[in-house]
């Protein structure tokens, strides 16, 4: 008797370990591949969408994207709005039932979709509760009368324009021309969306990218803020004399590199000092200053400002920019000095902003804002914090975590008094605001024969000595916008980032 006790006590050990191990396997081992095969991918999308998908919100609580609920009629109960329409497309992303997630709304998938472990115990409650399952909030930094602002400055020119806070780093306006409205991906039928999916991906100026931090341009000019940062790093002083001819003459080879326009530096001087340079942003001192410098030092300085070291046309390494952005940002790209190697024409091209160097305003306006916050380059912060659907706040994003020092804070003071020459001097007087100090620099890209140029302006303010800068801008317009061939950063780019610091300084009760 005892042993078929044993025995039957034996079996049901054998059987429960089987259990075990089975519900193990397919709930840890085999949870993955099960998740993912085709067959559950229906199933897996409706319980996607029977949540109450978190909002996602501007720094004022302005709504940029929400959840709806359908009534029940559809098989996806909740479906995303967007209502403030293309004016955040490109930052938020699209939530598509066809074409799936971009933007924040795919990086912050975990925290809006409500599996995120600071979510875990609002979970809890709710399911103890008996309430249906809700996703957190994501709260950005973005200022939207100043988005707005952005948007109307630039008007019907194509282009893009980055603001931040030198302080905080913090990202107050990402707006790019043209956008696209998210909502009309994330609601509608499959072949609706796919109508509008068509559409965006034919049109040849990819609403759907973001020229502000998704595409990458020649910097022209703006470049020599990192040229004339890497020489005043490196010995060179405010008095010392530069050879000002109106041609340089290119080592080994029979190639020459000239001033905007042909014309002389100064008025025609002997000498020039880097100063007079940047004012006029010359371009034969600046490619001297290049060739001085060496490769090594050049390349040192790009990469301190965040430009992502290649070894062009490979680009290997180099990550593009996913929102809310990395604590450890490069977005631009500037040659490895193996690429000099025996070839200093391409270096004083690249002295100047061209050749192999490309950059986009986000990381333009970061160069700007770490001259302007002493030499001190914070990452760029989109978002601030997540709630939990009671609104208390389960994580917060510091401003702080990843401070770098591309230059000292004695440079960052030279380069500061430098960029207002400019602004009350020199080529950026378009830029100038009545009342306000403004610190900035300019630039015109080639942009393929026979084509019009690129036009750029960054700038900070307010830029006076003792003033503590609240707004680093960049600006770019492509194909010279209504001006075209006539165009540069100076008539084109600098009175749509002054129209955009005027914003800020109102909305904060400034100038």
């Amino acid at each position: 008797m005892n042993r078929r006790v044993r025995r039957l006590g034996i079996g049901f050990v054998v059987m429960f370990a089987l259990l075990f191990g089975q519900i193990a396997y397919v709930q840890v081992f085999a949870a993955g591949r099960i998740a993912n095969d085709p067959a559950n991918a229906t199933r897996q999308q409706i319980a996607e969408y029977d949540v109450q998908r978190g909002p996602i919100l501007a720094s004022d609580g302005t709504v940029l994207a929400e959840s709806i609920d359908t009534g029940g009629e559809d098989a996806l109960r909740y479906q995303r709005r967007y209502p403030q329409g293309d004016l955040f497309g490109q930052i938020t992303g699209f939530y598509s039932s066809v074409y799936g997630r971009t933007g924040l709304e795919q990086t912050m998938n975990p925290y809006l979709g409500g599996s995120a472990p600071e979510l875990a115990t609002s979970n809890l409650t709710d399911l103890v509760l008996g309430k249906p399952k809700k996703g957190g909030t994501v709260v950005t930094t973005l200022v939207p009368q100043l988005q707005q602002a952005a948007r109307d400055a630039l008007g019907s020119n194509r282009g893009a324009i980055a603001a931040i806070d030198p302080r905080t780093g913090d990202v107050l306006a990402l707006w790019s021309n043209p956008s696209f409205d998210p909502t009309e991906l994330a609601t509608g039928s499959a072949k609706e969306q796919q109508a509008v999916w068509d559409r965006l991906n034919a049109d040849p100026e990819k609403p759907l990218l973001s020229k502000a931090f998704q595409e990458l341009y020649l910097p022209g000019s703006t470049f020599k803020l990192v040229t004339a940062s890497a020489a005043l790093e490196n010995g060179v002083t405010v008095d010392d004399p530069w050879p000002n001819p109106r041609v340089l003459d290119l080592p080994l080879t029979h190639g020459t590199l000239e001033n905007f326009g042909g014309e002389t530096c100064n008025g025609g001087s002997k000498t020039v000092t880097i100063v007079q340079a940047f004012t006029s942003s010359c371009n034969v001192p600046f490619a001297e200053i290049g060739l001085d410098l060496k490769a090594d030092k050049l390349s040192e300085q790009a990469q301190a400002y965040g430009f992502c070291p290649t070894l062009p046309p490979d680009e290997t390494g180099c990550s593009d920019p996913m929102i809310p952005f990395a604590t450890s940002f490069q977005n631009g790209r500037f040659p490895q000095p193996s690429y000099f190697e025996q070839n200093d024409p391409l270096l004083a091209f690249s002295a100047i902003g061209l050749d192999n160097d490309l950059t986009n305003p986000l990381h333009l306006a970061l160069i700007s804002s770490a001259i302007a916050n002493g030499g001190n380059l914070l990452a760029p912060r989109l978002v601030s914090e997540i709630r939990d659907p009671s609104s208390r706040v389960v994580k917060r994003f510091d401003a702080t975590d990843s401070v770098s020092h591309p230059i000292t804070g004695v440079t960052a003071e030279t380069m500061r008094q430098m960029m207002v020459n400019v602004v009350e001097g020199g080529t950026g007087t378009a830029g100038r605001i009545a009342g306000v100090t403004v610190a900035g620099k300019t630039g015109t890209a080639t942009n393929g024969e026979g084509e019009p140029p690129n036009a750029w302006f960054t700038a900070f303010a307010p830029a006076g000595p003792d003033e503590t800068p609240t707004i680093a801008v960049a600006v770019i317009v492509l194909d010279g916008g209504d001006l075209k061939d006539e165009a540069t950063g100076g008539t084109v780019a600098a009175p749509i980032a002054a129209d955009v610091i005027q914003a800020w300084l109102n909305l904060r009760g400034g100038a």
